[in-house]
């Protein structure tokens, strides 16, 4: 059962990831279509900036979750590289906690946000004119997610807190 949970999540981290990369690539495109159409033909997108907005909200929250578990956050370790070894995991558990809480409560706000966007049909005043709950569900996504992997990661060091010969456990 572990095993298939471990898979399952591996499978949406890595579909976030991929789906980030086809969304940084689309962004890529759309915005050199607009500084074309702007200073060649004087005739810029009335989309562009509203889509490519969105989308970078997209980038920094859905691939949060997969740079905590592959450990890519930028992060300043001078004091902690000179503690035991015990206490790293104590304060490895409590920046997980913290994250964790902080985290779902920014998912469960956001959860309510998207749910009442959908209920009054909120949208964007442009001229494209965005449904809201589109970029509001992104909140939900990509920070429970991002929770979930520090819950993982507060488990594994609990254990490894609790039985320390028992050695690494991955997230």
């Amino acid at each position: 059962m572990r095993t298939q949970l471990v898979a399952a999540w591996d499978t949406l981290l890595i579909t976030l990831r991929r789906v980030s990369q086809l969304v940084l690539f689309f962004m890529m495109i759309t915005i050199c279509y607009d500084t074309f159409m702007r200073y060649v033909f004087a005739a810029p997108t009335s989309w562009s900036l509203e889509i490519n907005s969105f989308l970078v909200v997209y980038l920094a929250v859905m691939g949060a979750a997969e740079a905590q578990r592959q450990d890519q956050h930028i992060r300043i370790t001078f004091f902690v590289d000179k503690m035991s070894p015990s206490l790293k995991e104590a304060i490895h558990l409590l920046m997980a906690l913290l994250g964790g809480v902080f985290c779902g409560i920014l998912a469960w706000r956001g959860g309510i946000l998207a749910l009442q966007a959908w209920e009054y049909g909120e949208r964007v005043s442009s001229a494209f004119g965005t449904p809201m709950v589109y970029p509001y569900a992104m909140i939900p996504i990509g920070f429970g997610s991002l929770a979930i992997q520090f819950v993982a990661e507060g488990l594994c060091a609990g254990r490894k807190l609790l039985r320390p010969a028992e050695g690494e456990c991955h997230v």
